[in-house]
């Protein structure tokens, strides 16, 4: 089975549109559970009315507003699905979505360190959200994307044992953790991922969501962002990663008024190390 998992908030008039595609699926080995994120705009009773429905196997649970990485958490512990795949509340799949899940899960040999399947997010005209790599499938951790020019968002169906072993971190009174906190973790670990080049969800992205307002996000949720950047440091290949990921730690840190010396502490690097990354920076610009 399969755990379709969509964390909601305030987004019912957009879950119609993912309800419809997975009433078409041609495969119905699986459930979809929704965690109703503190919703105020009838979200619940929506999902009350699918549910007494039964044209799909939908389990729900409402809780206090947290944010999406919560709503994650809540979610894989109630799956009973062996793949976990979020699909947000403003995507939808494609009709042969979970078939085609479970088609590469079968693919898998018994002698890897698997932790799951990914296939494509599209965009409504069937054009690829970023890059891939050319021919059928790849092996490879979520860390060596860039080696087989993987970009972009892709629809990543982890097994659900091991995001019950990866948990997102939570910080209180910040409602945001970007999800490469927990891929790559996950692939720091060893775990390799399937890559194949066949459409799963849908995707738009909207004006209110969480890509448009990427650095407000970043503003408001600083703590996770400085917990990411530290893991980036450990675990990023190569030398211009990591000096990035001490170079964006710092000028964060920095604007909550930490000082150099604790920001050494936090992040176990030496002010040498500082230097060398804001010179990078200043060198290499964006691309660092």
């Amino acid at each position: 089975m399969v755990t379709v998992f969509t964390p909601a908030y305030n987004r019912a008039h957009l879950l119609p549109v993912l309800y419809a595609s997975l009433k078409k699926q041609t495969s119905k080995n699986f459930e979809w559970v929704v965690v109703d994120d503190g919703s105020s705009d009838g979200t619940a009773e929506l999902l009350e009315k699918w549910e007494k429905e039964k044209e799909v196997p939908l389990r729900f649970v409402r809780q206090e507003n947290g944010g999406k990485h919560r709503a994650v958490n809540r979610g894989v512990s109630l799956a009973k699905g062996e793949l976990f795949l979020i699909v947000d509340s403003d995507d939808h799949l494609e009709e042969n979505a979970v078939e085609t899940l479970i088609k590469w899960q079968k693919s898998l040999d018994g002698g890897g360190k698997w932790g799951g399947v990914a296939g494509l997010k599209v965009h409504a005209d069937g054009s690829d959200l970023g890059t891939s790599f050319k021919g059928g499938f790849v092996d490879a951790t979520s860390l060596e994307r860039e080696k087989y020019n993987i970009t972009g968002d892709k629809a990543e169906a982890f097994f659900t044992e091991v995001l019950r072993a990866f948990p997102f971190p939570e910080f209180e009174g910040e409602k945001f953790v970007t999800e490469n906190t927990v891929w790559y973790a996950i692939a720091a670990a060893g775990y390799k991922l399937r890559w194949f080049n066949e459409p799963v969800i849908v995707c738009e992205y909207l004006e209110d969501g969480l890509t448009r307002n990427a650095e407000e996000v970043r503003r408001r949720n600083p703590l996770g962002y400085l917990y990411y950047f530290a893991l980036c440091r450990r675990v990023q290949r190569g030398p211009r990663r990591k000096l990035a990921a001490v170079w964006h730690y710092y000028a964060l840190a920095t604007s909550l008024g930490w000082d150099k010396k604790r920001i050494c502490r936090e992040l176990h690097v030496s002010r040498f190390t500082l230097l060398i990354a804001r010179v990078a920076k200043k060198l290499f610009g964006k691309r660092g």
